[in-house]
């Protein structure tokens, strides 16, 4: 009896004969009744590669169905029908009869004109460039400045040794990874959680703004250390939630290389950096390391004020159970209201299988218990460390 009721509450499957299995669906979300502890990788991995194929039609619109009348979305229920048929196999959309002609055109435009999007994918997009530019600007800003105000504050050999010197000028300068290492970083996912995408990147500029302004303000070494320690709270944030809040609000034939654009405004952000230590380099005396640091102002400043009138994460939203927010998001970074229903539907179901897969798990003792977990963990590491030496040699 107990192994008959055990077969009967998991799916069923076959194996193809290269030994990886198919996995029986049965009725409910994503078409799988989903047994983390009784699937192999191979078969996790192959769920989520696209949790809506093979799903027979009538199961596919009656699970869209109870979707739309749990979420307030009823009015749109053909809408999202016509959305999980393209969401289940998108390369057969242009041959879907319940497609009109002018959804057809939006989807085929989704790869033939890539870049045909809205204004505010774009709005969006530029903001989280700005937001990369803010981060290579509080790294390499600090070059030139830090000629002046160790004479300033007198951490020269006249107070100190060449010993304390050194440990002095690496405690200043490298402040802001201190503070990133120790609570920045960690800091990510609470503040995601309570404020999600937006409210995170709102907090990280505003936090790189204030500060900016009390490091031009700063009347001793330990007031800039002090500065400077706090800027790190911002940019650990900052640095992690930006480009997931990117890959989350982008469609899937432009989203690596919009979320790459994170690498590439990052070092605009370095050059703007070292332009104004030479810009102020000249400027009169005590003046101009202060301006230097002071005006990393100006982009966290335009940051914040243009994440107000960005959509939230679509995502984050379904996982806050706030799924008619994330589909008006969806309608404002899709052309068309075929693809934000799609989008919409399979991020859903893609969550749902999420929250079964990880309830009741650890995830903070699977990071050191899991195997593939901990390698990741240590390859990371081991970049990190490379880019704070190559820190070390540009300052």
């Amino acid at each position: 009896m107990a192994d008959e009721k055990k077969s009967s509450s998991s799916p069923r499957s076959s194996d193809d004969g290269n030994g990886v299995e198919h996995i029986e669906k049965k009725e409910g979300l994503g078409g799988y009744a989903v047994d983390p502890e009784q699937m192999g990788r191979a078969n996790l991995n192959a769920m989520f590669d696209n949790p809506l194929a093979g799903i027979p039609k009538s199961q596919l619109f009656d699970d869209v169905k109870n979707f739309c009348d749990k979420h307030g979305l009823s009015e749109h229920y053909d809408t999202f029908c016509k959305g999980a048929l393209v969401a289940q196999n998108p390369h057969a959309a242009q041959q879907l009869d319940i497609l009109s002609s002018e959804e057809k055109r939006y989807l085929e435009r989704e790869y033939t004109h890539k870049w045909s999007q809205t204004w505010d994918l774009y709005w969006l997009v530029i903001m989280c460039s700005l937001c990369a530019a803010v981060q290579g600007m509080d790294e390499t800003v600090n070059n030139g400045a830090q000629f002046f105000y160790l004479k300033r504050f007198n951490i020269t050999e006249d107070r100190f040794d060449q010993n304390m010197i050194d440990n002095l000028t690496g405690l200043v300068v490298g402040a802001p990874y201190l503070a990133c290492a120790i609570l920045g970083c960690w800091l990510t996912e609470p503040l995601n959680r309570a404020f999600g995408r937006r409210g995170t990147i709102f907090i990280s500029c505003f936090i790189a703004a204030v500060t900016s302004i009390w490091e031009g303000v700063a009347n001793s070494w330990v007031n800039l250390f002090l500065a400077r320690f706090f800027l790190g709270l911002g940019i650990g944030s900052k640095s992690t939630t930006t480009p997931v809040y990117s890959a989350e609000c982008t469609p899937a034939p432009i989203r690596g290389a919009l979320v790459m654009m994170w690498q590439m405004w990052t070092a605009f952000g370095i050059m703007l950096g070292n332009i104004m230590g030479v810009a102020f380099l000249h400027v009169g005396h005590d003046l101009n390391w202060r301006l230097m640091l002071g005006s990393t102002v100006v982009l966290p400043i335009i940051v914040c004020a243009q994440v107000y009138y960005c959509p939230e994460s679509p995502r984050w939203l379904i996982k806050k159970n706030r799924v008619s927010k994330a589909y008006e998001a969806f309608l404002r970074l899709r052309p068309n209201e075929v693809q934000a229903a799609r989008d919409l539907y399979y991020a859903y179901v893609n969550v749902e299988i999420e929250r079964k897969i990880s309830h009741g798990r650890n995830l903070i003792v699977e990071f050191f218990t899991v195997g593939r977990n901990r390698r990741a963990a240590v390859a990371s590491w081991i970049v990190m460390f490379m880019q704070v030496r190559l820190l070390e040699e540009l300052t």
